[in-house]
Parts: structure tokens; C-alpha cells; sequence
């Protein structure tokens, strides 16, 4: 008797904890956040500090991951729309009360801890477009694309005067992204590509501040600066370059170990990782992210509503622009923007948002199995 109990708890425990979790996510997930323990120890000069915070912030996260994974998507489709309202809420109070680090006004003071809000839209933005579009699936007509370019262009408005340029246009693709999965026509998508290129020197000369231009020429050529606005760059190219194929190994990087990667264990972790772990640990890293985007484009791919599908796609997209987006600028092919490297940078809204995303994918996934079965 006490064995059948003991098989019947096991099974309940597997049920709401295993069951559902998408195991390719689940394991690519897991990898990194592993690997970004050692990572965060050696980038915060072997302090336990910042380590004992992201996993406190991981486990928190983890038990979201777990709850909004077993919710059917179209029920969270529900809470879209005041979840969006609440995130635009709190941007205004952004800018209102915000808190100022480094010329930045990105965050709240909640009293226990810091919310930054763009990060809430990271997850609300694609949600309450999908929402939208599956509102209107069988009646679509050119305005609703117009209502929700609105709907996008609100919160990056609010994020682009914090000011955050980076944020703002990521968040903005991810609308966008859900606005082209949906079924916008090609003839508009080029005429749109062909406007924002004639405006580029309009926007070069009247929508970008200083410090932004001198990020773009920058790019071009660090040199020019190199104890100013090209140091960021130029010690993270010396870092990831003197990594070489293998790496100088755990704990064993300079550039980290003598401080001259800024910004270590947030934006430039993933120097720090170059130069401890080399071309084959980036390759590493690189294919574990290849897993978990083509897992959630397949995801995409077997939904059987809009919703589903153009929010999955649209995430997925997400989070292959993070990546991208901070892989770039530490290597040294885009500007550098404050963009976090996903599941590895320190920060506990970006965790959270990262395993929102991960969450949703699940839940989607979950969805399309009890579909097929």
C-alpha cells in the first residue's frame, strides 16, 4: 500500500512538474544556465554575490516557467490586453519617478528591487498584437495593420526617451515580427523598407542624440576614441581575440581578471566568455542557441491558430535578436547598445522576461501535442 502511494505521489510530482516542460528547451535552458554560473562567478572577480542573486532570480523565474507552461495559450491570450495597459502604465511611471543610472532613466524603485519595465514588454507587446490580429482573423482589413503599428510604436515611444535605443527597437521588432507573421503583404513591407531608407539622414540628423552618433562612428572605427567611446569595443575584441580556439581557460582571463571588460556581467559577459572559453566554447554557446530557436520555430510551424502561430514565431524571433544583437556589439559589427545576452547576463527582469518567452514556447507546445494526439 505504502509503495503504490509512494508510485501514485511520483507520478503527480512528474505530472505538474515534468510534464509540462518542452525537454529541448527544458535542456538548452538548463545548459546554459549552468554555464553561465561559472561564467558570472569569474566575471564578478570570484565573488558569490551577484551568483547567489541570479539563482534566487533563476529559481523565481523557474516556478513562473513552470505555472504559465501549463496554462493553455489562448487563456493567457486573455490577460494580453491589461497586461499591456499595466506595461504602458509602467513606463509612464518611468518617466515620471524613474531612477537614473549612468544618464538612463530605466527603472522603477519598488523599495525591495529595481523593475525595469521594458522588459514586461518584451512578453506583453507580441502577445496583445497576436490577440489582436486572432481577434480580427476572419475580417482583416488594411486598418487593423495601421491600429496595431500603433499599438507597437506606443511603448517604443516611452522606452526611446529613457533614453534606450537598443531596447525600444527590439521590442518593437518583436511587434513588427508578430505584424508580418500574420499575413502583411509584401507590396508594404518593401514600400515601408524603402521609406525608413529615405529617412535615414532625417533620422541621422534629427532623431538620434549625441552620444548615439558617436556609437555609430564608433563602429566604424574605435580607434578614433580608444579611452572614450571606443574603449567598450576595443577591450572586447582584445578580450575575445586573445581567447584563440580554446581559451585561456576558467578564471584565467586578464582582460577579466584586471577589470578592463566594462560591464562584465551584464552586456560584456559574453567577452568574458570568449576569452576564458575560446572559438569552440562560442561555437558551443552558439549551437545550444541554434536548439532552442529551431525548437521554437517548429513550435511555430505545427500551431493550429494564429495566435499560437504568429506568437511563437514572433518570440522565438525575440530571442534570436537578443542574441544576435549582443553577440554583435561585443564582437564588434553593431553599435553597442544595452542589450543583455540572453539566460547568461546578469538581471533579474531579464531572466524573467527570458523565461516568459521559454514559458510561452512551452505552453504553445504543450498545446499542439494534446492537438495531435
Amino acid at each position: 500500500m505504502t509503495k503504490q502511494r509512494d508510485e501514485n505521489l511520483l507520478l503527480k510530482l512528474k505530472h505538474l512538474l515534468w510534464d509540462p516542460l518542452d525537454p529541448w528547451l527544458f535542456y538548452s535552458m538548463l545548459a546554459v544556465y549552468l554555464m553561465s554560473m561559472f561564467l558570472l562567478y569569474s566575471a564578478d572577480g570570484q565573488d558569490w554575490g551577484r551568483l547567489e542573486s541570479k539563482t534566487l532570480h533563476t529559481v523565481l523565474a523557474f516556478g513562473v516557467l513552470l505555472v504559465v507552461a501549463r496554462v493553455r495559450p489562448q487563456t493567457l491570450s486573455n490577460f494580453a490586453p491589461p497586461m499591456y495597459i499595466f506595461g504602458v502604465l509602467l513606463l509612464l511611471g518611468v518617466h515620471f519617478f524613474g531612477v537614473t543610472v549612468n544618464g538612463s532613466t530605466r527603472w522603477l524603485n519598488l523599495g525591495l528591487f529595481r523593475l525595469q519595465p521594458s522588459e514586461i514588454m518584451k512578453i506583453a507587446l507580441p502577445m496583445v498584437v497576436a490577440w489582436f490580429f486572432q481577434r480580427y482573423e476572419n475580417d482583416l482589413r488594411w486598418y487593423h495593420y495601421l491600429i496595431a503599428l500603433v499599438v507597437v510604436l506606443v511603448p517604443g515611444a516611452l522606452i526611446l526617451k529613457q533614453p534606450d535605443l537598443g531596447t525600444a527597437t527590439l521590442i518593437m521588432a518583436s511587434g513588427l515580427l508578430v505584424v508580418f507573421f500574420a499575413g502583411l503583404p509584401w507590396k508594404v513591407i518593401a514600400a515601408a523598407l524603402i521609406g525608413f531608407a529615405a529617412s535615414l539622414p532625417l533620422i541621422w540628423n534629427y532623431g538620434l542624440h549625441d552620444y548615439q552618433k558617436r556609437r555609430v562612428l564608433t563602429l566604424l572605427d574605435p580607434t578614433q576614441d580608444p579611452l572614450g567611446s571606443g574603449y567598450h569595443i576595443l577591450q572586447s575584441m582584445i578580450a575575445i581575440g586573445s581567447g584563440g580556439l580554446w581559451g585561456k581557460g576558467w578564471l584565467n582571463g586578464t582582460q577579466t581578471r584586471l577589470d578592463y571588460i566594462p560591464e562584465s556581467t551584464t552586456d560584456f559577459i559574453f567577452a568574458v566568455y570568449g576569452e576564458e572559453f575560446g572559438l569552440i566554447g562560442n561555437l558551443l554557446l552558439l549551437s545550444v542557441y541554434t536548439i532552442i530557436i529551431g525548437r521554437g520555430l517548429y513550435i511555430s510551424f505545427k500551431a493550429t491558430t494564429l495566435y499560437n502561430r504568429t506568437l511563437a514565431a514572433a518570440l522565438t524571433m525575440t530571442f534570436f535578436c537578443y542574441a544576435f544583437v549582443n553577440m554583435g556589439m561585443v564582437s564588434g559589427i553593431l553599435p553597442v547598445v544595452g542589450v543583455p545576452l540572453p539566460l547568461v547576463s546578469y538581471g533579474g527582469t531579464a531572466t524573467l522576461s527570458i523565461m516568459a518567452i521559454l514559458a510561452l514556447l512551452m505552453g504553445i507546445a504543450n498545446q499542439n501535442k494534446k492537438r495531435f494526439r
